[in-house]
């Protein structure tokens, strides 16, 4: 194979438009994320309209300039390495992994809220048995991962297809079939209701738009792999922009036509609308294996998500960011240290349902303060693709944000200035959060968003010694792989994208 810009090993050709546009399908569709948008009642659809417009194109575009010009081991870490120098991209990387760490429990009590609809229904409101699902279910991938990807990756694979996409679908049809019989909506319908209303009670749900389309920049990793980057990266991007607003829309609508306001639970909103139409048309047996399906997908996905930011954090383990235990893995070649560290703490945030006034006001608090550290790793991420057009104006890019330095700073500038207004709003607290003072809420949020991201890696980097950085460290960088092999093998693997990030998911 030709070398290619960077002077290794060019990669084969292996994806087209379709294939690029289903990757991004892939990482940010989520059914979870329905009945958050449902709470906003119509006014969801001016929502995605907006995130689309200020977040998802943008984070696209920008992940596709990146992805080409750097395609090096951690990511959004190189990228931001790159551009500000090793702390900046320790920082990112760290914001990213200790993302995850706090978005499991919000996955997990999705699972266990579901699940509970193949038992019964009334579990979903129980702290005990909450806890114990996702405790249950959190370890246990976390062990199963022990053994490498040959036996994860089938698990996501298809827990994917038949956890995912078929419900989506069902969802759909069940929607459309309700709605031929006759049926109107159980939330008034209204134009001028799909308009967003900004006030106290809903500024706070502007944050919570980001992370819906966390993750878009993860088709930026293989923009290389296609034959011509600066033509199919647009149309892939065209493609999974409708078909991830289209079924975000379309699942939204069936919870909103089925299940008020009023009763509707954050954690299994989604099982409550297939519920409601199977009910309808005297087909409710069919609800629990249903419910166990989404389960078993939103596992699926978790079983995805949980060792990519812990490989990404090795890269930056291996430069001498972190103790030397941050980079062990096993025969199996899976980072067990991070995998452990990352289950201890994720374990304490799932306890904190327990301590919540309910499931709802738990799950709302964990992806606030989810999306305050993940705007902070974007943050960095819009900022590089700027700097480095000017500090490296000359690095081969095989795709380019049109219209020059003018368009980087406008795409670019956008997503800067709608993550900044998402970060003060995000602060804010919700209607949905009772009994804890607006101040209390908001300095605990700022507080914690801050020691996760910035707080935390600071403490490491103070304190750092030689003695941290692998000898191999440069390998790692170059390779994106986990145990790299040391530099006197005969030839080094070609350059990988390294890691993404989970998302909205």
């Amino acid at each position: 194979m030709a070398d290619d810009a960077k002077g290794g090993k060019a990669r084969a050709v292996t994806l087209g438009v379709f294939a690029l546009g289903m990757i991004e399908v892939t990482a940010v569709l989520s059914i979870r994320n329905y009945p958050s948008m449902a709470e906003e009642g119509w006014s969801m659809i001016g929502w995605y309209v907006l995130a689309l417009i200020l977040f998802f194109l943008p984070l696209s575009l920008v992940g596709a300039e990146l992805a080409t010009g750097w395609p090096k081991g951690g990511g959004v870490y190189a990228w931001v390495r790159e551009a500000f120098g090793e702390r900046s991209g320790f920082i990112a990387i760290w914001s990213e992994w200790s993302e995850n760490v706090v978005w499991f429990p919000t996955v997990l009590s999705f699972i266990s809220g579901t699940f509970a609809y193949a038992i019964s229904a009334s579990l979903g409101n129980n702290p005990l048995y909450n806890v114990v699902v996702m405790l249950a279910v959190f370890w246990g991938v976390t062990l199963l991962n022990f053994f490498g990807e040959r036996y994860s990756s089938a698990i996501s694979t298809w827990g994917g297809v038949f956890g995912v996409i078929l419900p989506s679908a069902v969802l759909v049809v069940l929607l459309l079939v309700y709605i031929l019989q006759g049926n109107g909506p159980v939330v008034h319908f209204s134009v001028g209701a799909m308009v967003p209303t900004l006030n106290s009670g809903t500024l706070p749900f502007v944050a919570t738009v980001i992370l819906l389309f966390a993750g878009m920049e993860m088709a930026g990793f293989h923009a290389l792999e296609t034959k011509d980057p600066g033509r199919d990266f647009p149309r892939a991007i065209m493609i999974s922009a409708t078909a991830i607003f289209g079924l975000s829309v379309l699942g939204t609508l069936a919870i909103l036509y089925t299940v008020p306001t009023k009763d509707l639970s954050l954690a299994a909103g989604v099982i409550q609308a297939i519920q409601a139409m199977l009910d309808h048309l005297k087909l409710g047996w069919l609800t629990a294996p249903m419910a166990v399906l989404i389960a078993v997908g939103s596992v699926a996905q978790l079983s995805t998500w949980l060792v990519g930011p812990a490989k990404g954090l090795g890269v930056a383990a291996a430069q001498g960011d972190l103790p030397k235990v941050w980079r062990q893995h096993n025969k199996h070649q899976s980072p067990v240290a991070v995998l452990l560290i990352q289950a201890v703490i994720s374990t304490a945030f799932s306890l904190a349902f327990v301590l919540m006034p309910s499931v709802n006001s738990a799950y709302w608090v964990l992806s606030a303060v989810t999306t305050e550290v993940i705007i902070i790793m974007y943050f960095f991420m819009f900022a590089s693709v700027i700097k480095l057009r000017y500090s490296q104006p000359d690095t081969v890019r095989a795709y380019r944000i049109p219209g020059g330095k003018a368009g980087v700073w406008v795409i670019a500038g956008v997503a800067i200035a709608a993550l900044m207004f998402a970060f003060v709003v995000g602060l804010m607290p919700p209607s949905i959060v009772k009994n804890v003072g607006t101040w209390t809420y908001v300095l605990v949020l700022l507080a914690l968003s801050l020691i996760l991201s910035v707080g935390a890696p600071m403490v490491f980097w103070v304190f750092r010694k030689p003695g941290w950085i692998a000898p191999n460290a440069a390998a790692y960088l170059e390779s994106g792989e986990d145990e790299p092999a040391p530099a006197a093998a005969a030839e080094p693997p070609a350059p990988a994208g390294g890691p993404s990030q989970g998302g909205a998911r």
